[in-house]
């Protein structure tokens, strides 16, 4: 066996609301798990089967994020580096590699002996697409609870993007506490 290799991918970045997710994923070499590629190119339906899958036959995997008040305190890209620290943290064992979707790294040299980036990793490497679900799975969910908590902005329905619904709603309503004030839209806003 090479070692450990875990899997690292980020969901959240772009929405005016709610925390960037991350999660990281050491697949069983010996469980393989059918159909895993980029979240974004799976049904709701076929992501979620596979995140059941991903959970009962990987090695390790862990699910962090960091919140709308540290994404404005540090910036969006910061932010989700210390969610990608904090679910490399969670795993519970030391991977001896990381490889993580994109093409900038957060530091992990203390975490894991070597890491790297690579371009369009979830659509290449099995363990950061498991990882891609993982984090847009478990953010999904988090939105659709935060929507009963701060009703009137359909955070269920669209996640927290900007779309015309989240922006009209943010017009009515002000933004929320869950709102990234150091994005544009909401900014603007609260400048008004």
């Amino acid at each position: 066996m090479a070692g450990l290799l875990a899997g690292v991918d980020e969901a959240g970045r772009g929405p005016l609301a709610g925390p960037v997710f991350a999660a990281a994923v050491i697949l069983h070499p010996r469980r393989p798990i059918p159909g895993l590629r980029d979240s974004k190119q799976l049904g709701e339906a076929e992501r979620e089967r596979l995140a059941d899958q991903i959970r009962a036959r990987s090695l390790a995997w862990a699910v962090a994020w960091a919140d709308s008040e540290e994404i404005d305190a540090l910036n969006i890209l910061q932010a989700t580096f210390l969610a990608m620290r904090r679910a490399v943290l969670g795993l519970g064992v030391t991977p001896d590699r990381v490889l993580v979707d994109g093409n900038r790294l957060p530091a992990l040299a203390d975490l894991c002996p070597r890491s790297d980036a690579i371009v369009r990793g979830d659509a290449r490497i099995p363990a950061i697409s498991a990882a891609s679900i993982l984090a847009k799975t478990g953010r999904d969910r988090l939105l659709q609870t935060l929507d009963r908590v701060y009703p009137g902005y359909r955070l269920g329905e669209h996640k927290g993007y900007p779309t015309p619904v989240h922006l009209a709603a943010l017009a009515v309503q002000g933004p929320s506490v869950i709102h990234r004030r150091s994005f544009g839209p909401v900014r603007d806003l609260i400048k008004e």
